[in-house]
């Protein structure tokens, strides 16, 4: 099942017919020419940039095959189920000419990730099931029905961090990970001062890496062979076939001020725990729930829900240590391990990372929202990670998640050496290139990235005060708070002792944000007690109100008038949209 991509109507019919004639054009050797501004992104000197495709969906892992066809996962299927894209370049100018959706298989979840080239078949994954289809040479599409090879009953209640890339070995294995259902296996999940369960029983099944079959269909998690344990959550992996090893890109845990003000502050927590660059061997431990990495003193310390302040070592020296840490919550969702010679020699057998960007940052910048590297040598890190590519948000300073433009989310190669980097959010895909001399490329043509890492507000270290964005938050929900509500709920949150509630000290204000959230976004009717006071006046929704404007009021009021609760950020609100289960029932 396919159709053309609305935007290819029109194209002339000499591109079908050559199509439909020659099946392929063959790119050749030579590079097709660079956009002028290299599609909106910031380069090491020398590199060029041509933007293939763009707003074909939300995006994730893509691949793209030997005669430089690219296939995209999607994590949302179209209005007709389909849950992939393809798409080839007719006349080698690096834009795509045919772009195809297709897809034989259900497609649930709203959490499709993967999508690789093994031996001759498309392999890609929903939210619960891993699939593949073989590919024809010289066909566009793939031929036949898809094979259903994993099977994952996630929906036992357990939605949380069920990604689910793929990476193959040598041998005919299939690696796929299954992330925590929770975030450090606490009594209760994400709720301030809850201990952790030791031992963590979600270790079972869950906060690792099972080894596969890559043929045998229908398999389920009891048939795999559980390869690592202690990882929370991995979304980029890729076997790398010259050291014949798994590497996996671990996102630590969430929320260490929110469920540990007493050790941790906002600025710690915007930078821990690490996420981990790791190679992971069979039978290897993390060391999650019970440890986590901090890039800043150089170790694993124990988590606080074990026992940990934000200094005890316990025994986190004994776990699988990183091989490169990188700033918390970057979110690294794709690896690459570039094999190509198109690039200078010192980006071979480096890896590339691409890091999705933060959510939960607040009051400081958000970071990541860039491609990093990691040069490597003889299987090992062999110098200090870099930054790559950048300009996707298309902004410097990311105050909320949904202000960024772009998002990187998957790495492919091509087989001229091109890097490609797809985006998340509308489906766009860069192909970078360097048609230079690879010789004359040096520390030069590297200064001004390396100027990006210690400046851009997206990558550097913030500072503890200087970057503190508390104020400006503070004062944008300020102005909104005198616009929608100070006429009721008055400018000093007393509210009017009669028919309006105070909105100081009182837990529907500094409790829990899902309730206030979809309380402002639905309204509210009926009476209420608020402080020992019975209310009965109606409360009229907001939805109307845009995701930021929501957080910026709601944070306002949650640290004004005495009180002081934790921030709410844009990327809170959408969820609590549809959702009215926080509300007294009526």
């Amino acid at each position: 099942m396919s159709t053309q991509h609305p935007w290819t109507n029109g194209i002339p019919g000499f591109k079908a017919m050559f199509l439909l004639l020659f099946m392929y054009w063959p790119a050749g050797n030579r590079l097709p020419a660079g956009d002028k501004d290299r599609g909106g992104l910031q380069l090491p000197d020398g590199f060029q940039a041509v933007v293939v495709v763009d707003s074909i969906g939300r995006a994730r892992h893509f691949a793209v095959n030997d005669n430089g066809d690219i296939y995209v996962k999607l994590r949302v299927p179209d209005d007709l189920g389909r849950g992939s894209v393809a798409m080839r370049d007719v006349d080698s100018d690096g834009k795509a000419d045919i772009v195809e959706y297709f897809g034989d298989y259900p497609d649930e979840g709203n959490y499709g990730n993967a999508m690789r080239i093994h031996k001759g078949f498309l392999y890609f994954a929903t939210a619960g099931e891993v699939y593949r289809t073989r590919l024809t040479p010289g066909r566009l599409l793939p031929e036949g029905r898809s094979e259903r090879i994993l099977v994952d009953d996630y929906k036992r209640g357990r939605y949380s961090h069920i990604a689910k890339p793929i990476a193959f070995d040598n041998n005919g294995n299939m690696y796929v990970p299954f992330g925590s259902p929770g975030d450090a296996c606490q009594v209760n999940d994400r709720q301030p001062g809850s201990p952790g369960q030791d031992p963590c029983p979600e270790l079972a099944e869950y906060g690792g890496v099972w080894k596969f079959s890559d043929s045998k269909p229908e398999q389920r998690q009891s048939d795999g062979q559980r390869y690592a344990t202690g990882l929370r959550s991995i979304v980029g992996m890729e076997w790398n076939s010259k050291v014949n090893a798994l590497f996996a890109m671990q996102h630590g845990r969430d929320d260490l001020y929110r469920t540990w003000p007493q050790y941790f502050t906002p600025w710690h927590s915007a930078l821990l725990p690490s996420e981990e660059l790791l190679k992971v061997s069979e039978g290897s431990d993390a060391g999650w729930p019970y440890y986590y990495y901090d890039h800043l003193q150089g170790k694993k310390l124990l988590n606080p829900e074990y026992g940990g302040d934000g200094r005890k070592q316990g025994d986190g020296q004994k776990y699988n240590q990183p091989l490169v840490a990188f700033p918390g919550h970057f979110a690294p969702n794709d690896i690459l391990f570039y094999t190509g010679d198109q690039f200078p020699e010192r980006y071979r057998d480096g890896a590339f990372i691409a890091f999705h960007g933060s959510t939960i940052r607040a009051p400081y910048p958000q970071g990541g929202y860039f491609v990093g590297f990691v040069p490597f040598r003889d299987g090992k890190p062999s110098g200090e990670w870099e930054v790559f590519a950048d300009g996707f948000a298309g902004i410097d300073t990311i105050v909320n998640t949904s202000d960024a433009r772009y998002r990187p989310m998957g790495l492919a190669q091509g087989p001229d050496g091109s890097l490609y980097v797809n985006d998340s959010e509308k489906g766009k895909i860069w192909r970078i290139m360097y048609p230079g001399d690879r010789s004359s490329f040096g520390p030069a043509q590297l200064a001004s990235m390396g100027r990006r890492k210690s400046t851009a507000p997206n990558v550097k270290t913030p500072e503890m005060v200087k970057d503190n964005l508390a104020g400006k938050l503070l004062s944008q929900g300020g102005k909104l708070y005198a616009t929608y509500c100070a006429a009721c709920h008055q400018t000093n949150g007393k509210g009017d002792g009669s028919r309006f509630p105070p909105l100081a000290g009182t837990d529907w204000v500094t409790g829990d944000k899902r309730r206030l959230m979809q309380l402002v976004i639905h309204g509210l009717s009926g009476p209420i007690t608020v402080n020992g006071v019975g209310y009965n006046e109606a409360m009229p929704a907001h939805a109307y109100l845009k995701d930021a404007e929501i957080a910026a009021i709601l944070t306002y009021i949650r640290q004004s008038f005495g009180n002081n609760a934790g921030f709410i950020t844009a990327n809170e609100v959408p969820r609590n949209r549809k959702m009215k289960d926080m509300l007294p029932e009526k």
